[in-house]
């Protein structure tokens, strides 16, 4: 698979809305383009891959947005809805917020949101110019050695 088929994979995924297997997450992500810090800023909508993962469904009960990178140091990872449908960076479920720094993941080096009260990674790569896919990694997240998966689509 090369960088165009795992895009069109990507988009039929997440058009399907169904259950995905990680793997095939992991033969996209291996296959798309890494991102800088710099290239991501600003407000994105968040959707989760459906992989069985003790996480899916959970931001939905937060009725989670998605992430807003005001600048490197300066990340509200999770912008939720309140009650009356306003906008709101949740801090006290991301127990604080998060800044962006290039990490290396799987040998390569990208995007990446370093949650300032926890230890947890959101590694970013490149589906195109308004979309990302994300991988949730650190501490507590992974389930049963798997990952969480999500996209962002921007603003």
């Amino acid at each position: 698979m090369d960088n165009t088929e795992a895009r069109a994979l990507f988009a039929r995924i997440r058009a399907a809305g169904e259950y995905v297997d990680p793997d095939e997450l992991d033969a996209i992500w291996a296959q798309l383009e890494c991102v800088r810090p710099e290239e991501i800023l600003g407000s994105w909508r968040g959707s989760e891959f459906d992989t069985g993962h003790v996480m899916n469904g959970q931001l939905d009960s937060v009725e989670w947005y998605g992430k807003t990178f005001v600048s490197l140091l300066d990340v509200k990872p999770l912008m939720c809805r309140d009650g009356d449908g306003v906008l709101y960076s949740h801090v006290e479920l991301g127990k604080g917020e998060a800044s962006l720094w290039s990490v290396e993941f799987r040998g390569e080096t990208t995007a990446t949101m370093v949650y300032d009260g926890q230890p947890v990674f959101d590694h970013f790569k490149k589906v195109d110019d308004d979309t990302l896919m994300g991988i949730m990694n650190g501490k507590g997240v992974l389930d049963q050695g798997r990952h969480f998966y999500f996209s962002l689509d921007r603003d």
